[in-house]
């Protein structure tokens, strides 16, 4: 017997829908090496013939916390407890049905970059007996997302009823021996430990759902985390459709004429087919589904750009309805849709924003991308062979590089001060031969030292 086995790689096929971020076959330019297989920590556990499967949690900054239990098993739980502790002691506790408890914390100390306050959480099943079934452990954050407009009118996010502007890179999780999998839980808190001390109180977690590991750091940390969905698949790619936050203004005449088209029946959405959106649908619920309890998690993003937009205000919809307690950016420098919290524009190399739109004064206005300046530190590119590059050209020395990177945080911090309530600079790392990281792609040499950008940011107005 002969058998025979045909492989074909459609990481980037344009008609197979398959989400995958930045993985592209021809790895240049934004595109980046793929990596197949299973790529993130996989367990096995030994559980009771009854056992919880998950948690669900929702606190709020007041510290109220509502805990549902979902369990598994042959049955038999005559109801649940939950003990909420600090330091080792408890300050709450309640029995209930597994399917609602609700405490309150008094004199709860709320979570935030500033205070990264988590309280521990213990999970009890027991049955009709008071025999214990199953126990778990975990934490909870208590902390309340919403916005508010300030004295002129523009809306500003806040995070327990205090306005605070969110600042951040643009941070695409990318390894240069794994890929997409980080090499060692060390290597994460290293980057989020020189974002904090560079003053930066955000990332933006760039078209790839990281290990859980990763965001139990940026909970103990405080840092806030923008989840982008992963993008893929067909999408409204030719230039005329992508309108960007123009999107619904025929007529008007943008900085680029060459990004825009006023042809009657442009299609901002992509046409998929009811399968395709059904599979995105799914790993979208699946991400909100498996980062929900994360008090670090902020916004989610379902599209960027334009890459695989389709259906968007259904999608919209669905994430406003499913998961409330977070703002929802409908597309990060994409083609604009009227629903969400967040209009996001990208701008390249200087963050510049069309503040004169009134359609937007609804909405909180973000830079979403801006930035991306590269500089080439010898003997830690990639590939010396292939083309290394950054936005706006590569300056000749380190002293200009630093230049800009203030030159743009000056300009945000004008933004800021007309309206814009956040700012993602591209990037954390180099990636491959895109060389306009803070750090190099094998995370060995700073481009700019942590003291120094937290000065850069007071003196621009983005932080205190």
């Amino acid at each position: 017997n002969e058998l025979f086995l045909r492989v074909i790689d459609d990481t980037d096929a344009y008609d197979r829908y398959q989400l995958r971020g930045k993985q592209k076959v021809n790895n240049s330019g934004i595109w980046y090496t793929p990596s197949s297989g299973i790529w993130q920590t996989v367990w096995l556990e030994r559980v009771p013939q009854t056992y919880i499967k998950d948690l669900k949690t929702v606190a709020d900054g007041e510290g109220r916390l509502d805990v549902t239990v979902m369990v598994e098993g042959r049955g038999g739980v005559a109801g649940a407890k939950v003990i909420v502790s600090r330091d080792g002691e408890v300050v709450a506790e309640a029995r209930g049905m597994a399917d609602g408890i609700h405490l309150q914390v008094a004199d709860v100390m709320p979570w935030g970059p500033d205070t990264p306050e988590l309280y521990d959480l213990r999970v009890i099943i027991e049955n009709k007996a008071g025999i214990v079934m199953d126990e778990v452990s975990s934490y909870v954050g208590f902390r309340s997302v919403d916005r508010v407009k300030d004295a002129d009118g523009h809306w500003r996010f806040t995070l327990n009823g205090e306005e605070i502007f969110h600042l951040g890179p643009l941070d695409q999780g990318w390894w240069p021996d794994g890929f997409l999998n980080p090499p060692a839980d060390d290597a994460i808190v290293h980057e989020m430990d020189f974002l904090k001390a560079a003053g930066f109180n955000m990332i933006r977690k760039h078209k790839k759902v990281e290990p859980r590991r990763y965001y139990y750091h940026a909970d103990r940390l405080g840092l806030l985390i923008w989840q982008d969905h992963v993008s893929g698949g067909a999408g409204p790619n030719e230039w005329p459709k992508w309108k960007r936050l123009r999107a619904d203004l025929p007529g008007y005449e943008p900085r680029n004429q060459s990004w825009w088209s006023a042809e009657d029946g442009d299609a901002l959405d992509a046409d998929w087919p009811d399968w395709a959106h059904e599979q995105s649908m799914a790993e979208l619920k699946t991400m909100i589904d498996t980062l929900h309890n994360h008090p670090s998690v902020v916004v989610w993003t379902t599209f960027n750009e334009r890459w695989g937009q389709h259906r968007s205000m259904e999608i919209g919809q669905w994430v406003l309805d499913y998961d409330p307690t977070r703002h929802l950016n409908i597309s990060s420098g994409g083609n604009f849709f009227p629903i969400g919290h967040i209009a996001d524009e990208h701008n390249y190399p200087d963050p510049a924003y069309p503040l004169e739109l009134t359609q937007f004064d609804d909405y909180i206005k973000v830079m979403g991308e801006y930035g991306g300046h590269g500089w080439l530190v010898e003997g830690h590119q990639w590939d010396p062979n292939k083309e290394n590059w950054g936005y706006g050209g590569l300056p000749q020395t380190i002293e200009e590089y630093w230049a800009r990177y203030v030159k743009s945080a000056e300009i945000l911090g004008d933004l800021k001060a007309r309206g814009v309530a956040a700012g993602v600079y591209t990037q954390t790392t180099d990636v491959e031969g895109e060389i306009n990281g803070l750090m190099t792609y094998d995370r060995k040499k700073v481009k700019i030292p942590a003291d120094k950008l937290k000065k850069i940011h007071q003196a621009a107005g983005l932080v205190e």
